[in-house]
């Protein structure tokens, strides 16, 4: 081979390298380390078996994020890096801020606005305007990644819209948090795999016009988050409230806001009663 084709080759075979490795550290980037290990599912995969899952820096166990209850279903999520998110974004209850990142559902007109503040970069819904396709949230932003696990909702007629709902995950200072969205059928198998392990999980509770209180109930407790937050309709609280036994615990918060850490969650779970879901 003349010296001038291999040195051609050498360069091609450089920037190839240059460029699986580049694609490798992008998807290392998108490695959930909430997703559980679920050996009771057969033929079950999961990201973290392909590629390493990322490690939490010194520090960070400590680090808090703070939510406060906006109102209906939006919380404004705050993290340790700046990063504010603001879940079922409709325009109705609004952030004292504008958030960085909102996420939409669109079971109703309160839960997702198509007109929004251009000063919000990241406008992510939890449907596919495609027929037949999920929607699929795959994003980082700052120091938090933000995925969804897309679920069935209830169409015309009471007739299932498949993929109509999505429950946004939100990976940040090693905590795993779930918003539910506008939840309208119990969880499957598959549904916990992809979700994996919440820490904290913001419940849509309404007595039914997601599901009732014994489905939802039943929901939390598989999910079995350290602490659950619930939203939506103050009224049917009590009722899903009268759901849970001596497993867990019940506080009625002053605020509308809580900041917490890994190192702070609670050891037995904790329904956290936001002022305003009172």
């Amino acid at each position: 081979m003349e010296p001038r084709f291999l040195v051609y080759a050498i360069a091609c075979l450089i920037v190839s390298t240059a460029a699986q490795a580049a694609v490798a550290q992008e998807e290392q980037r998108h490695v959930s380390q909430c997703q559980a290990i679920a050996q009771s599912i057969p033929q079950a995969t999961f990201a973290s078996f392909t590629v390493p899952a990322p490690i939490i820096g010194a520090g960070a166990t400590n680090q808090s994020v703070t939510l406060t209850y906006i109102g209906h279903s939006t919380f404004l999520i705050e993290t340790p890096g700046g990063v504010t998110i603001a879940t079922d974004y409709s325009g109705w209850y609004s952030p004292p801020r504008v958030p960085m990142v909102v996420t939409m559902n669109r079971a109703h007109s309160s839960h997702y606005s198509l007109v929004t503040d251009p000063a919000i970069k990241y406008v992510l819904h939890g449907w596919s305007d495609v027929p037949g396709e999920k929607a699929k949230i795959d994003l980082v932003v700052g120091d938090t990644y933000i995925r969804n696990v897309t679920t069935d909702i209830r169409g015309g007629f009471g007739a299932p819209q498949q993929d109509g709902n999505s429950i946004f995950i939100f990976e940040v200072a090693g905590l795993c948090i779930g918003h539910l969205g506008h939840l309208h059928y119990e969880l499957t198998d598959a549904h916990y795999i992809e979700i994996g392990r919440l820490d904290i999980v913001m419940v849509p509770v309404d007595g039914g016009l997601t599901m009732g209180s014994d489905s939802m109930s039943r929901v939390i407790k598989r999910l079995r988050a350290s602490l659950i937050l619930p939203m939506h309709q103050p009224r049917p609280l009590q009722s899903f409230l009268s759901m849970f036994g001596p497993d867990f615990d019940i506080s009625y918060a002053p605020t509308n806001t809580i900041s917490v850490s890994l190192r702070t969650l609670p050891k037995k779970p904790l329904i956290y009663v936001a002022k305003g879901m009172q």
